[in-house]
Formats: C-alpha cells, structure tokens, sequence
C-alpha cells in the first residue's frame, strides 16, 4: 500500500525539482532545436520548390528555344534547297545553250566538209569524164 509519510513528500518535491530542471536543461533546449530543425527544413522545402520551380520555367524556355532553332533552320535548309535548286536550272540551261550553239557549230562544220568533199568529186568527176572522153577519143 501506499503509505504518506514525510519520506513520499520528500520524493515529491525530489521529483518536481528533478522536472523542473530537466525541464531548464533538456526538454526546452531540445523542443528549441526540434523548432529551428523544423524551421530548417520547412526553408529547405519551400527553397527546393523555387528552385524546381525555376527548373522548370528554364526547362519549358530551353524547349521553345529549340523548338525556334529547329524552326529556323528547317527554314534555313529549305531556302537553301531552293537556292541549290535555282542554281541547277540556271547550269543545266547554260549547259543546253552551250550544247545547242556546239552542236550547231558542228552542222556547220558537218557541212562545209561535206561541200568541200563534194566539190572535190566534182572536180575529181570531171578530170574522170575528160580523161575517159580522151581515152574513148584516141582509141
């Protein structure tokens, strides 16, 4: 049984002293660190959270950026395949002018040679009829 005696009043007052300054030393330095690491981390958090926050804005403009660098040299590439294409036309049609005007110049060439060759058979054709005509008329 529990018996009330001086001693149980000792230990009482024992016991609230004992709370009482583990109350100054312990429990309020550790209920004031549990606080600041509270603190602590609930600054991380919200830090953390600006910066996905951040990350996320510079994500999202890295990728509309691109999207625009791709943009403009798809336009760029285009352009310059019309630009190539441009430039083939204008080769290949000099190169057909230069061919046409060549083979031109070899008709012309083509037929010179041919009056030439006919005006030397011509003439070889007539030594030949005199040359028979003298045979026929001195036999």
């Amino acid at each position: 049984m529990l018996e009330f005696n001086n001693w149980f009043f000792i230990l009482m007052i024992q016991f609230f002293v004992l709370i009482f300054i583990l109350n100054a030393i312990l429990f309020k330095p550790m209920m004031k660190l549990f606080k600041e690491r509270d603190h602590l981390i609930k600054g991380a958090m919200e830090e953390a959270q600006l910066v996905n926050e951040k990350k996320d804005k510079a994500l999202a403009q890295m990728n509309a950026d691109l999207a625009n660098a791709k943009a403009q040299a798809k336009q760029i590439i285009n352009s310059l395949k019309e630009e190539a294409l441009v430039y083939q036309r204008e080769v290949l049609s000099s190169v057909e002018k230069e061919a046409v005007q060549m083979i031109e110049k070899v008709r012309v060439e083509i037929k010179m040679e041919t009056e030439k060759i006919r005006a030397i058979l011509k003439e070889e054709a007539e030594r030949l009829s005199e040359e028979i005509v003298n045979k026929l008329l001195k036999a």
